[in-house]
């Protein structure tokens, strides 16, 4: 059975803490260096119905793709929804890990779980990593996608192959263009508009796409763009993440039981279509 401190080793053997963004907050946030692990929870937000989880399930760990505090802070108060998780964990010997731009830019990354779980084969980063020799690091990947399909199923294949939100999948482009080349981002994609359109890929999928920048892009290209919810396009790399330590776990004999928590996190909780058409 692995102590705390040699499951964070392995974990940050996968994904370097240094090579997160430096506005970033990667890590560990609360546990115990000696305390043994034995059950492992991957997610994305380490929110409290997540540790509500981890709790019921009897984790010693929680890895989550999302900082607990990505901002500094003077208070771990239980009267904060923050420092209510703190307290939830450490009153519970729970730990808890953070992941963030690190597992974006990794090879595989959460990019490579979002294009696996839409059938796209990987061909190279969006924006590669300057210090990877093999140019397989890096932000966003760019896909293809064989054999290709219309616009309008390639959303229709986002929105099945992703888990289910109120917000669902956008698409904005000709329904009826053949799509046959693939930029992926997990999470919010919008400030990669230069490097997609340098690209010269037929489609963008991402989240948290905006207005103006979404507008511009159309106008500077006939890009298709397919725009899910935030939390749907990462929760993918739970379950690669969750594969990559079971297999570190069977190579040291760990006997570890990692589980993929399939709350849903995504802070929208419905969705009302538009029932007027107006003239565009």
């Amino acid at each position: 059975m692995p102590v705390l401190s040699e499951v964070i080793a392995a974990l940050e053997a996968l994904w370097p803490p240094e090579r997160a963004e430096q506005w970033d907050a990667v890590g560990t946030v609360c546990g115990d260096p000696d305390a043994p692990v034995t059950r492992v929870l991957f997610a994305v937000d380490p929110v409290q119905e997540i540790v509500d989880e981890a709790v019921e399930l009897g984790a010693d760990l929680i890895v989550a793709h999302h900082p607990l505090y990505l901002r500094g802070t003077t208070t771990v108060s239980a009267g904060t929804f923050k420092g209510r998780v703190v307290h939830t964990l450490i009153k519970n010997d729970i730990a808890l890990h953070v992941a963030h731009t690190n597992a974006d830019s990794a090879d595989p990354g959460v990019s490579d779980a979002l294009a696996g779980a839409l059938d796209l084969r990987v061909v190279g980063p969006l924006v590669p990593d300057a210090s990877d020799p093999a140019g397989r690091r890096g932000l966003g990947r760019i896909c293809e996608l064989d054999p290709p399909v219309r616009l309008a199923e390639f959303a229709e294949r986002v929105a099945k192959r992703l888990p289910a939100t109120a917000q669902g999948v956008r698409a904005a482009g000709d329904p009826d263009r053949l799509i046959r080349t693939v930029a992926v981002c997990g999470g919010s994609g919008d400030s990669l508009f230069a490097e997609v359109r340098a690209a010269g890929v037929d489609a963008f999928v991402t989240a948290d796409l905006r207005h103006h920048p979404a507008s511009e892009a159309q106008q500077h290209s006939p890009l298709a763009l397919v725009d899910a919810a935030h939390w749907a396009t990462e929760w993918p790399w739970t379950e690669q993440a969750a594969a990559q330590l079971d297999e570190i776990s069977d190579r040291y004999g760990w006997g570890l039981r990692t589980h993929v928590s399939r709350t849903v996190t995504d802070p929208w909780t419905a969705h009302a279509a538009s029932s007027v058409t107006h003239h565009q």
